[in-house]
């Protein structure tokens, strides 16, 4: 049996981890995220119902639109949302901000029947994705609770959201 020299067998096992992707390697996660709505007339202001974050009383299922995530969880470090508007009809957005501390309720501007995106930090967003489109959003987040969103007017409001926890 031949023994390589220290250092030899130190390069030999590090080269392995580099190449085979696990040595120190930040904490990847991918999340499917659909943004979904029953039809053309799903969400309009007119019928904006209290189902935000913290809505006394919100019947989730009673929903005209929503976020749905294919996990509830994933680690800290990066994680890329691939997002999908699935609507026939309707343009949706979505947007990643964390939990307000109390996770009661999102700073809602009833008149614009929007949340405040700057007062709800948020940290990125797909933008105005047209029916049947895509798109993604990549960050690093640390360990909490997220809520994704859209803020197309009322659409919040009507159940357009979901949250996400990140654990170590």
């Amino acid at each position: 049996m031949t023994l390589l020299p220290l250092k030899t067998t130190a390069l030999i096992a590090g080269l392995y981890l580099a190449l085979s992707g696990t040595a120190f390697a930040a904490q990847v996660s991918n999340v499917n995220v659909t943004l979904w709505d029953k039809g053309p007339d799903s969400g309009t202001p007119d019928d904006a119902h209290p189902m935000g974050l913290g809505s006394a009383g919100a019947d989730m299922t009673m929903a005209m639109l929503g976020v749905k995530t294919d996990v509830a969880t994933v680690h800290a470090g990066t994680v890329t949302f691939a997002v999908a508007n699935s609507s026939k009809d309707i343009v949706h957005e979505m947007i990643l901000s964390p939990v307000p501390a109390d996770s009661t309720t999102m700073p809602y501007v009833t008149a614009d029947y929007k949340v405040d995106e700057d007062k709800a930090k948020h940290l990125g967003e797909v933008s105005e994705l047209n029916p049947g489109k895509t798109g993604k959003l990549t960050v690093d987040l640390t360990p909490g609770k997220y809520i994704l969103f859209c803020n197309i007017p009322a659409h919040y409001m009507n159940g357009m959201w979901t949250i996400i926890t990140v654990t170590d």
